[in-house]
């Protein structure tokens, strides 16, 4: 399972700082890799400098898949906030590690368990936080 990075990556130096900590718990149960690839190659900006199309924590987004065109709303949460179900998606899942630091329009991917690939486009921002100008969550 790993996401497939391709478009430029933006985070915000405390989500970095954050996801960092969490990998660094996280690195004993190997789901790091993807999320440590990203880390490297992302661009880092303040977060009252961030974009407010780029997905980052807590950004709540309407995604459309690729292949059949459904759209669910999706936010982006740590692991313990997690409830796939529910819409909340942990930054350490695939699918979550593939829309972190993209922006509306760019299309995530990633391979699931089984080697099948997934694909879906950022179709509209429902909620970030640092837009609403809550740069600490």
């Amino acid at each position: 399972m790993a996401a497939v990075f391709a478009p430029e990556r933006i985070l915000t130096q405390i989500d970095y700082v954050r996801i960092t900590r969490l990998l660094n718990a996280e690195r004993a149960a190997g789901s790091a890799d993807a999320l440590d690839e990203l880390l490297a190659l992302s661009e880092l900006v303040a977060s009252p400098a961030v974009r407010p199309d780029v997905v980052t924590m807590y950004s709540q987004v309407v995604v459309s898949d690729e292949a059949s065109s459904t759209r669910r709303m999706i936010c982006l949460c740590y692991p313990a906030d997690a409830d796939p179900p529910a819409g909340f998606i942990s930054v350490l899942a695939p699918m979550g590690t593939a829309l972190l630091g993209l922006r509306i329009g760019d299309v995530a991917r990633w391979t699931g368990p089984g080697g099948e690939s997934h694909a879906v486009r950022i179709v509209e921002m429902l909620f970030q936080p640092e837009a609403s100008g809550d740069y600490t969550s």
